[in-house]
């Protein structure tokens, strides 16, 4: 019984790990009007934004890129193939919006197994100011989206990102994706930042041009398979931090299928696995389905019905949830504990996936984790 026992004591524990990450991730969270104005002197920022196809919210997503409230900046589109089809919406985005320095640059840099990352290099290279902003075409970027990057900067500072927020799901699986993107991901990477370990994040990273052009140029990003990783160590190695915006950027999701949101969790996990073994070893207790389990077995072998007690725990974790998606105004409806729960249920098996197999897709790409990074340059 005292193993029992044991298995409790470490289901609670971990239980009130989940909690506490909730509640710091509540705390951390400024809900706040997207009218943050501009601090004087404003440097000047080069935006540069890969593409790649044509998605449900393209024509949103960038036209939002040309309608910022900030006085100097300039936009970078990086295209690889001159067939793609989001060629001619970019080319119609610039010629709607004559005011806004743009550019479109089309070609590939194979510095790298990362397709996004070679779509930059020639962006990156092009952009003309010192400030750069590295950000997915899938982000929707609100009108104070430079002043809120530039905000938290200080001198201890060598990035500033912001995770992706999952909005306008449409269908139970994208609700999904919103919940292992919003109260999950988002939610232990804000309550990391409390901490002090604030990882990159590559939907959205604000750079200075002599931090990574210190470390070898964008080049060196392509030290790991993931951007996010690689910039991840360039920042710690310079002393420097890794810094949260106050209200993370909204990333419409449209439609999901299950395969679809399964593959990308996996293939991230993965990355994660050799990138950062050691904070990938313990993901699994960072769900609520072991302390739920362990709770159950607890109850169940000192002979009570466990499914009260792991009800009442759910309810008070996913109610928690709730109130963060609420006070933040992430996506949230009445389904929202049921995307919980299948995300807590599915989360061990995409661990152990990632944990057993090293090959994943990437964009139509077979890759593997094992592979030596290819570079050309």
């Amino acid at each position: 019984m005292i193993f029992f026992a044991f298995l409790g004591f470490v289901g609670v524990v971990l239980f009130t790990l989940q909690l506490a990450s909730v509640i710091a991730a509540t705390l951390r969270c400024k809900p706040r009007a997207r009218t943050l104005p501009v601090t004087p002197p404003a440097p000047a920022v080069s935006i540069v934004r890969p593409l790649s196809g044509v998605e449900a919210f393209s024509e949103e997503t960038l036209r939002s890129t040309f309608e910022l409230d900030y006085p100097h900046y300039e936009v970078v589109l990086c295209v690889q193939r001159n067939n793609d089809p989001i060629l001619h919406l970019a080319e119609r985005m610039i010629a709607e919006h004559p005011h806004v320095p743009a550019r479109l640059l089309i070609g590939d840099d194979p510095i790298s197994a990362n397709p996004k990352l070679n779509n930059c290099v020639k962006g990156w290279k092009a952009a003309r100011h010192d400030w750069i902003v590295l950000t997915d075409s899938n982000v929707l970027l609100p009108q104070d989206y430079i002043q809120t990057l530039l905000e938290p900067w200080d001198g201890e500072t060598g990035l500033v990102i912001s995770m992706p927020i999952g909005s306008r799901p449409q269908g139970f699986w994208a609700e999904v994706e919103c919940a292992m993107l919003n109260t999950f991901e988002a939610r232990w990477m804000l309550a990391g930042e409390l901490l002090g370990i604030g990882f990159a994040q590559g939907k959205n990273m604000l750079w200075r041009r002599d931090i990574l052009e210190n470390a070898g140029g964008i080049g060196a990003l392509a030290a790991e398979l993931a951007e996010d990783a690689a910039s991840t160590k360039i920042v710690r190695t310079a002393g420097l931090k890794v810094r949260f915006v106050d209200m993370p950027f909204e990333q419409p999701l449209g439609a999901r299928k299950a395969l679809e949101i399964w593959s990308r969790q996996v293939r991230w996990a993965r990355l994660r696995r050799v990138t950062f073994p050691g904070y990938f070893a313990p993901e699994p207790i960072s769900g609520a389905f072991i302390p739920l389990l362990l709770i159950g077995i607890y109850t169940y072998a000192y002979g009570y019905n466990p499914m009260p007690f792991v009800g009442a725990f759910a309810a008070i974790i996913y109610t928690a949830e709730m109130l963060l998606a609420w006070r933040a105004g992430w996506f949230l409806n009445w389904a929202s504990p049921i995307a919980f729960l299948v995300r807590d249920l599915g989360f061990p098996a995409m661990w152990t996936t990632a944990l057993l197999f090293d090959d994943f897709t990437w964009h139509g790409k077979s890759m593997s984790v094992k592979e030596p990074v290819p570079r050309s340059g």
